[in-house]
């Protein structure tokens, strides 16, 4: 895909996440303990791919604008009654942006060796 596709993506994944982070959810089921750390680390493991692929910048700036809007996310959430603001929900989403960097620097590494 071109990062122009990319580009969009990331900006419409934006516009979706944001919407989910402060929608009402309105369930009782819970698979286990803290399901929603597990979303956060993978919604911002995807954003993560998606903005790595759509912007050519550094690696630590990638990770400052998803610290950026997990942060803003956190605040957004703490102004909406059915919604809180939760630090490990902020550690998660980073955890998923990291952890999704860590791996595609060691897949390339790892490739290149093989070749």
């Amino acid at each position: 895909m071109t990062r122009r596709v990319y580009q969009f993506l990331f900006l419409a994944s934006l516009i979706i996440c944001t919407a989910l982070f402060i929608k009402e959810v309105k369930t009782n089921l819970v698979l286990f303990t803290h399901v929603d750390k597990v979303v956060h680390f993978v919604i911002f493991f995807g954003l993560a791919f998606i903005l790595h692929h759509a912007f050519r910048l550094p690696v630590w700036l990638h990770l400052v604008l998803l610290a950026f809007y997990g942060a803003s996310i956190e605040v957004l959430q703490s102004f909406v009654p059915y919604r809180q603001a939760s630090f490990a929900d902020f550690v998660a989403d980073m955890a998923g942006a990291i952890v999704y960097f860590a791996g595609y620097y060691g897949w390339t590494k790892a490739t290149k060796k093989t070749r």
